[in-house]
């Protein structure tokens, strides 16, 4: 298992949150203001420091976080790949904004004006992304160490343990309201899954992109069409239409949809109909699976 190729191709919008949050937590580091970025009920609720809530999502707190959070946030860019960046941004703007509006919630109940009671950082995001993770990604290998069964998902596990854990209860509140915030997206409220941003959001962060590297020399032209399944073929040919050759498509652009959970010889053959792009190769497999 893995977020599909190296790199941030077709995930514009991940990259720029990693640069953000990286930049955000050097730049109060070196001043020593990371960890007065807590929430806290004298910041949110008697002083009313709007400043400290927009913050809070970008900065961690001390080094090990970031980096832990860092790692998480770079795998996560799977989903980017899978929904796209326009549904993506809403994903990251629905959980932010869920999780913070929790996480003031539990401020005003516990009542403790001394207290720090919530650590700074996206940890609303990324434990949002936990939901779709647990059940949308599966499992590829399973294999045992001094008995014990794991598999290859139980490192981002072990990662997400950590950083929930890495504060204690400051890291675990906004832990738990992030895995709130990912249900509610999941269960589909207000329909936010079907909502996205207008396309020249998803332009401008790709704007913001270094320039790829390129995809590696394409092998000769073939059809390949003949070893797609049947209902697959009649979806591709109704919405799709064929044409009489195709490139062969990258491995790279094989290795994001397989990372999506979807059958490797699948993914192929909808790439090689949708003349390598991953976008159209994702809608293809994804109707195919409803018929």
């Amino acid at each position: 298992m893995n977020g599909g190729p190296s790199g941030f191709n077709n995930a514009p919008v991940t990259r720029t949150f990693i640069i953000a949050s990286a930049l955000f937590t050097i730049f109060f580091g070196i001043q020593g203001r990371s960890i007065k970025l807590g929430l806290s009920y004298q910041d949110v609720i008697v002083k009313l420091r709007l400043w400290k809530l927009v913050m809070s999502v970008f900065a961690f707190s001390s080094t090990p976080e970031l980096m832990f959070g860092l790692f998480l946030l770079y795998y996560f860019r799977v989903f980017e790949r899978q929904i796209g960046s326009n549904k993506y941004s809403v994903f990251i703007l629905f959980s932010i904004t869920s999780s913070l509006l929790f996480e003031v919630l539990a401020i005003s109940l516990l009542k403790d004006p001394a207290a720090n009671l919530v650590t700074s950082g996206p940890y609303g995001l990324l434990f949002a992304s936990f939901v779709p993770f647990f059940f949308d990604i599966p499992v590829s290998t399973r294999f045992r160490v001094f008995g014990v069964r794991f598999s290859d998902k139980s490192f981002i596990y072990l990662a997400g343990l950590q950083l929930l854990l890495s504060s204690w209860r400051r890291s675990i509140l906004p832990g738990i309201c992030g895995i709130l915030a990912g249900s509610l997206y999941r269960l589909n409220v207000f329909g936010i899954r079907k909502a996205k941003f207008p396309e020249f959001i998803s332009s401008f962060f790709s704007r913001l992109s270094l320039p790829s590297a390129g995809n590696p020399p394409a092998a000769p032209n073939r059809d390949v069409r003949g070893n797609m399944p049947s209902f697959m073929s009649r979806q591709v040919e109704r919405n799709y239409p064929s044409v009489p050759t195709a490139t062969e498509p990258s491995e790279d652009a094989i290795a994001t949809l397989v990372s999506m959970g979807f059958d490797r010889n699948s993914a192929r053959q909808a790439l090689v109909q949708a003349r390598n792009d991953v976008n159209i190769a994702t809608n293809i497999l994804l109707e195919s699976q409803l018929h």
